[in-house]
């Protein structure tokens, strides 16, 4: 399976770091291809790393501003000529997505994959990893969302919350149908 992890570039401490790793090595040791920003720096770094030291397959889509960071080494890297078309190709390339976190980059690619579900653009499962509770008020933003009104399909067919990289994982190859 070709999963897309939308995350960030920045150097983080280990309560981020440790379970990026931890389903970096799951993603490469079930096999699958990590569709990526195509970054070499932080936590782009950090997954890309324990990807491919666990046998699995890199597959960026960087830009052309950011270039000069993108991964040596990967299985296959295509450069975007901005921003919408990387979001298009990470999302066009990809089976599956997992949102870990990130900044104000990070939460623009999850809610234009949430608003594609939304109206059945798409229906690429959709996972959000909230690790050490850093998407807690998103999550209770998106129940307000659907308790309101705001959703026209419940929250549960756009998003699955993960709270940690087992579940995740596990999430997307059930879905997927992978045994």
């Amino acid at each position: 399976m070709r999963i897309c992890v939308f995350l960030s570039a920045a150097e983080l401490d280990e309560r981020y770091t440790r379970p990026a790793r931890e389903f970096a090595n799951l993603l490469g040791k079930g096999g699958h291809t990590l569709v990526w920003g195509g970054s070499d720096v932080g936590l782009m770094k950090v997954v890309a790393d324990g990807v491919q030291q666990a046998g699995g397959r890199l597959l960026g889509v960087s830009v052309d501003f950011l270039a000069a960071k993108a991964r040596e080494g990967a299985d296959e890297m295509v450069i975007a000529k901005d921003l919408a078309e990387r979001k298009r190709l990470l999302l066009e390339k990809a089976d599956a997505v997992v949102v870990m976190v990130g900044g104000t980059g990070t939460l623009d690619e999850a809610t234009e994959i949430l608003e594609l579900k939304k109206h059945g653009h798409t229906d690429k499962p959709v996972v959000l990893l909230n690790t050490a509770g850093f998407y807690d008020g998103l999550k209770q933003q998106f129940r307000r969302m659907e308790d309101e009104g705001f959703l026209p399909r419940p929250l549960t067919d756009l998003v699955f919350f993960a709270e940690e990289p087992v579940g995740a994982l596990a999430y997307l190859e059930e879905s997927h149908g992978v045994e």
